[in-house]
């Protein structure tokens, strides 16, 4: 009998493909996003660097699995591009890899949500007691 090793097999999406992205609620599309992509088998794509072959090397297997890595982050990148909306896929969709892509919206969106807290903690510490104000009714 001959034991062959466990390999995971691409899953069949089973959940829906998130709504489009808008600029608005960055997390949850975010999170819904890696989701799709990891019931896609596409999730690594997200952090994995481009492989390299050198110039010199004529090696068919190493091209083969250039190759098939080249078709499958041009899958995960256009399932992220086709998340967006129209206006932020024109923005993006010159992105060069998924990674690429992804760690530029990481970087954007996540930073202005950072912002944003600081703007409200900000607020809520700037907070004054007035005498002539009622609290209640």
């Amino acid at each position: 009998m001959v034991v062959q090793p466990h390999v995971a097999q691409p899953i069949a999406a089973q959940g829906e493909r998130p709504k489009k992205f808008s600029g608005n609620g960055f997390k949850r599309w975010h999170q819904k996003m890696l989701f799709y992509l990891t019931t896609l088998n596409l999730a690594r794509f997200l952090s994995e660097e481009v492989p390299v072959v050198s110039e010199g090397k004529t090696d068919t297997q190493k091209r083969a699995a250039m190759d098939a890595w080249g078709h499958e982050d041009f899958l995960c990148r256009n399932y992220i591009l086709n998340g967006l909306s129209d206006t932020l896929y024109n923005v993006y969709s010159s992105a060069t890899t998924a990674r690429a892509l992804w760690e530029s919206w990481e970087k954007k969106y996540k930073t202005e949500d950072a912002g944003l807290k600081k703007f409200i903690v900000g607020k809520f510490l700037d907070f004054k007691m007035v005498d002539s104000k009622t609290v209640m009714n």
